[in-house]
């Protein structure tokens, strides 16, 4: 090679560097594009910011009753893990750390709302009503529920995963047929987003807009499977797919969850059809009780996460703005406690289940087989009786 050549390929070239420039420009508008936006009223910090589309204002009184919502609820999942780690439950589904996500939109309902949950809304069912102790019999395993899902408006506990995004969807386009203002909302984590039934109800709810809001809280992992495994954007952006709007909260700010949630619900109630809506919060514990996070997942992860806990943030801006004080966090800590015992005590005072109601309700009229299998049965568990009576 000469040098003149050398040379010549050492000079910069000016075309070269305009088609850098341009491409860097479209690099970051590409970026700036694809970023999430994200819809918070209050910081990590505790600082109550703007939203130019989602505007709230609340009491002194609802402000420090989202606060004691969330610290009843954080306790009693508290309670209700440590009691499966004794023995009392079969397996508990913690909500720790997305307590505002559920809080948040829990309150945004209205009476005459229906709720679809999965298996960890234990904040929305308390939001709706239902005793904390009712939640606890399937994990014990002497219910299938333990409460009226129509007194409250609050369905049972859905096990399969995604499953109860089609029932929201079929209940919400029979409440448009009724002719009701009413709407229906169902939640699902992430993972579930996967799920071939959660696509199957956004296309029937967006073909009949249906009056129901799709909440997804997205705390990060499927189990041990990360978000990113699951889906190459942001999951609120799915919604644009299906011919409605998809919008992305902060999920661990209690203050813009209600908001959103209550603009969704406002807009399914108008006709106008469902909404995404995504709540991107953290499980700061397990998946369940029988999962290890420290297997697929760093420390530091959790760290970050804690300093956006979504009670600190409100307590903060509660004490800072002088809405709560000594006296009434003390007292808030005399109701938790209170409330642990009453769960204890519950949970311990539980009867055990019929063993042969199980074969109750299979047919209506009845069926040969059963009755052969209901006497096999019995004769089996009075063949232990014989055994303590020698």
């Amino acid at each position: 090679m000469t040098v003149e050549s050398t040379a010549a390929r050492s000079k910069p070239r000016r075309s070269s560097g305009k088609r850098t420039t341009a491409g860097g420009t479209r690099k970051r508008a590409q970026s700036a594009k694809a970023r999430p936006e994200l819809v918070q009223l209050l910081t990590p910090e505790g600082e109550r910011v703007e939203h130019p589309d989602y505007s709230l204002d609340l009491t002194p009184d609802e402000l420090r009753g989202l606060y004691r919502d969330m610290v009843l609820t954080r306790r009693f999942d508290a309670e209700a893990t440590a009691l499966q780690r004794q023995g009392e439950l079969g397996l508990w589904a913690s909500l720790l750390g997305q307590e505002a996500a559920q809080i948040g939109s829990g309150r945004a309902l209205r009476d005459d709302d229906y709720v679809f949950p999965t298996y960890r809304e234990h904040g929305v069912a308390w939001c709706r009503g239902v005793d904390p102790t009712n939640l606890l019999g399937m994990f014990r395993g002497v219910n299938h529920g333990g409460w009226d899902p129509n007194s409250n408006n609050f369905h049972l506990y859905t096990i399969v995963i995604g499953s109860q995004v089609l029932h929201a969807t079929g209940y919400a386009m029979g409440v448009a047929k009724d002719g009701a203002d009413s709407a229906v909302i169902a939640y699902f984590g992430d993972g579930a987003s996967s799920q071939g039934d959660v696509a199957e109800a956004f296309t029937f709810s967006a073909v009949y807009n249906a009056p129901v809001v799709f909440f997804c809280q997205n705390n990060q992992w499927a189990i041990s499977e990360p978000t990113e495994r699951q889906s190459r954007v942001p999951i609120y952006q799915r919604a644009a797919g299906f011919g409605f709007p998809g919008v992305r909260v902060d999920g661990n700010d209690v203050l813009a969850v209600l908001a959103v949630t209550r603009a969704a619900l406002e807009r399914a109630r108008a006709g106008e059809g469902p909404t995404l809506v995504e709540a991107f919060t953290y499980r700061m514990g397990a998946h369940t009780t029988s999962d290890d996070p420290t297997r697929y997942r760093k420390d530091a992860e959790r760290e970050a996460w804690e300093a956006k806990d979504p009670l600190l943030r409100l307590r903060t801006y509660l004490e800072t703005e002088g809405l709560a004080d000594a006296g009434w966090l003390a007292g808030l800590d005399e109701e938790s406690d209170a409330l642990a015992v009453r769960v204890r005590e519950a949970i311990r005072s539980m009867p055990d289940p019929d063993t042969m109601a199980m074969f109750d309700h299979v047919y209506a009229d009845g069926h040969a087989l059963v009755d052969e299998e209901r006497a096999r049965f019995a004769e089996y568990q009075a063949s232990f009786a014989d055994e303590e009576g020698r």
